[in-house]
């Protein structure tokens, strides 16, 4: 069976270096807020074009603390997409601000900037939107600041007006580590310096704690990790977007997710009337399926109760989404396989 990711296969090329990197640090013996975490937000401020870099925790910690260094907190409101992983709107819950609802966009799945401007009311304090499965999502301009959920995105993102964007790091993403990670990319010296100290227990000298917050650091074995990978991910990026090509001139027909210059094909997702019955038949042919994501945020149990406004474009997604196999390590063996499936399948007319 031809998988969706396989980390054994990305890991494989870098594992000396970090562990050659590894070693050092353990002989060092500085294992957090030390040299690597510094080299990593060098490289990764001047990757994404902004002044400043700060590596966290995890994608969730990032949104979170950007929001929190924003100021926002109980009593605020936050408009986030119906479609998308539920870190987005728990990472708003976790600041104490309520995250509203909206709908997304019929074709792209990213949030539509009318519906984010339906749901503003006289407590809305951010946006964030989220440039989901990989491609750009617009900024909705509703007066309030934006932070972006680029979890998905390394690579697809320009630098922006934002006050903020948000990476994630975990292993499946296009920059993955091999734990877990994140990171705020920004212009924003202020917001910058707040962040770091909000990921350290809100301290701004040796036990003297100027915030109230908890722990969000990232270890130096991940931040080794990051850097060793970081300078390959254009190049990965673009087998992702020639993967996803192939796909869909294998099968045309389908309804893929809409194309965009700087998509980069986190994942590779088509929508299908019979989900259930498509993935099987592509099980038949040795090819692996996932679904991202099959319930809309106000949908989940913790969140229906959030709910304002109707989301049917969130809801068709989630109903009728597949993702394909879409990843660097693909051989053009397998990668043919799956186009063949793709073409065979689509040919049952089921899928459309």
């Amino acid at each position: 069976m031809i998988p969706v990711v396989d980390l054994s296969r990305r890991s494989a090329p870098d594992r000396d270096a970090w562990l050659a990197r590894a070693e050092a640090i353990l002989r060092d013996g500085r294992l957090l807020l030390g040299p690597e975490l510094e080299g990593l937000e060098h490289e990764l401020a001047a990757w994404s074009g902004h002044a400043h870099a700060v590596a966290v925790a995890s994608g969730a910690a990032a949104i979170q603390l950007a929001l929190a260094a924003l100021g926002i907190g109980p009593g605020d409101e936050v408009v986030v997409p119906a479609l998308t992983a539920v870190p987005t709107a728990s990472a708003v819950c976790a600041t104490g601000a309520v995250p509203v609802i909206a709908d997304v966009d019929a074709l792209t799945a990213a949030l539509d900037p009318g519906e984010a401007a339906a749901a503003v009311t006289d407590r809305t304090r951010a946006v964030v939107p989220v440039h989901l499965y990989g491609r750009p999502a617009p900024r909705p301009d509703i007066g309030v600041p934006v932070v972006e959920d680029a979890a998905q995105a390394h690579g697809a993102v320009d630098a922006s007006g934002s006050a903020a964007t948000a990476y994630s790091f975990y292993p499946t993403k296009n920059l993955g580590g091999i734990g877990d990670g994140g990171a705020v990319v920004t212009d924003d010296a202020g917001l910058a310096a707040h962040i770091r100290r909000l990921r350290v227990h809100g301290m701004t000298e040796q036990y003297v704690h100027t915030d109230v917050s908890q722990n969000f650091r990232i270890s130096e074995l991940e931040a080794a990790w990051l850097r060793i990978t970081l300078p390959g991910l254009a190049a990965a990026n673009e087998r992702r977007r020639t993967i996803a090509a192939a796909y869909a001139a294998a099968a045309p027909a389908l309804r893929w997710h809409a194309d965009h210059p700087r998509h980069v094909r986190h994942l590779c997702v088509v929508r299908v009337a019979d989900r259930e019955r498509f993935r099987a038949a592509l099980a038949d042919r040795g090819v692996g399926t996932g679904v991202h994501y099959p319930l809309p945020v106000h949908r989940q149990p913790a969140y229906a109760h959030l709910a304002r406004r109707p989301c049917p474009n969130a809801e068709a997604w989630a109903a009728e989404c597949v993702s394909v196999p879409c990843f660097p390590e693909l051989t053009d063996a397998e990668v043919d396989t799956v186009c063949a499936a793709l073409a065979a399948t689509a040919g049952e007319g089921y899928a459309l």
